[in-house]
């Protein structure tokens, strides 16, 4: 059971709180809820008692006896600010102490993180995004706000993450991963594309982008700046990460391209369509009367990850393939693995053996990762988080 302070300050989203509390102490963890003064007009005092079970204050000269300004930032396993405001953010990245949250936050030895709420504006102003970049350096966990409705008719980016992943980005913080992405960015691609045929019907395939969005969840954990380039994904989106939306091969290579131009690191999780029709027809195609079906002429896709490995000019970024392989009787799943390793280029690959319908779909998933430096590493058959971070492990590694 870990001891977690939830710190709550002044914006509409407080009362979003509430439920990363219940998830806390449902889970078994003890929870001190320390609220700013403003919050407490979205959100009172009793309500953080009663769901917590612990006394709650703002002050520091309440109850002095206790030293709680000292004492709650020293006995925690873990800060989380949620909803964080500009003027959190601000405190924080410059050391002020005028309540208890603000003294907690200087004397925690523990990890920070910040889930941060407010009105696009407020988040893309220059002091905002310079004190965000300050706390990154220093090792706090800064999450990306969400886009979405805001406050009254407006919509953006800075709506709180969803408590649920914001619990989970806790999670993976809380166990003490190592900070060693912090000040990069990272991209990954993840779900399927999908290739229309017609305004109703398309070729597609069943990645559902779990392994990706998991990759995220990690790469967020370890301090990354992350972009998610997602094609057809139907999951909550990881919190802290930039999510950018595709539907085609096409728009997958074109994002791709773009978010890889300064990245430290690339990882294609994605399924993009090897084919696609060679022409899309304007109306559903319907059958005939002589029940003949239509014939269809598919041209290839352009190879995605083996352009990002030509476009590079360093040895940055680190680039990251996915094989998603079966048998056959040429070769194994390895051997024809190590071929597609030595034909991309790229410095990992990771290989998923999908017979039998495997891994595609799952919350867990085995793998081989392959090295271009001939390195192997086996990842045991186990929840995708794991071999996320084993696949962080590598690229780590090659970073150095």
């Amino acid at each position: 059971m870990a001891e977690i302070v939830l710190g709550v300050s002044g914006g509409i989203a407080s009362y979003k709180a509430a439920e990363l509390l219940r998830l806390f102490t449902e889970s078994g963890h003890s929870v001190r809820v320390v609220p700013t003064v403003s919050s407490l007009h979205f959100v009172g005092a009793a309500t953080w008692e009663a769901l917590s079970g612990k006394p709650v204050q703002t002050g520091v000269f309440e109850h002095v006896d206790e030293v709680a300004h000292v004492r709650i930032g020293q006995h925690a396993d873990l800060v989380l600010v949620a909803p964080a405001t500009a003027n959190i953010l601000a405190k924080a990245a410059h050391g002020l102490a005028d309540d208890l949250l603000t003294n907690t936050l200087l004397t925690a030895h523990c990890p920070v993180v910040f889930a941060p709420a407010m009105h696009t504006e407020m988040w893309n102003h220059p002091a905002t995004q310079a004190n965000v970049a300050l706390l990154r350096e220093r090792g706090v966990v800064v999450l990306e706000p969400a886009v979405g409705r805001l406050t009254g008719v407006d919509t953006g980016k800075g709506r709180l993450p969803a408590p649920a992943e914001i619990y989970a980005a806790a999670l993976q913080v809380l166990e003490g991963r190592p900070q060693d992405l912090t000040g990069l960015h990272v991209v990954v691609s993840a779900g399927g594309t999908r290739e229309y045929l017609d305004p109703v019907r398309f070729l597609g395939n069943r990645s559902s982008g779990r392994q990706g969005y998991a990759l995220a969840e990690a790469a967020v954990a370890r301090g990354a700046r992350v972009t998610v380039v997602a094609a057809n994904v139907a999951l909550p989106d990881p919190a802290g990460a930039e999510i950018v939306r595709v539907v085609s091969t096409e728009d997958l290579r074109e994002q791709m391209h773009l978010a890889a131009a300064d990245a430290d690191a690339v990882v294609m999780a994605a399924a993009p369509a090897d084919f696609r029709p060679a022409e899309f027809v304007e109306a559903k195609i319907k059958k005939t009367a002589d029940g003949v079906a239509p014939d269809i002429h598919l041209v290839e896709n352009p190879d995605i990850l083996l352009e990002l490995v030509g476009a590079r000019t360093s040895k940055r970024p680190v680039i990251v393939g996915f094989a998603a392989e079966t048998g056959d009787a040429r070769a194994s799943v390895i051997e024809h693995a190590r071929a597609k390793l030595a034909r991309k280029g790229c410095d990992l690959l990771v290989v998923n053996d999908v017979s039998a319908g495997k891994v595609f779909g799952q919350d867990e998933s085995e793998a081989v990762i392959l090295g271009a430096d001939q390195t192997v590493e086996e990842i045991s058959y186990g929840p995708k988080i794991r071999l996320a971070h084993a696949i962080w492990d590598a690229v780590v590694q090659r970073l150095d």
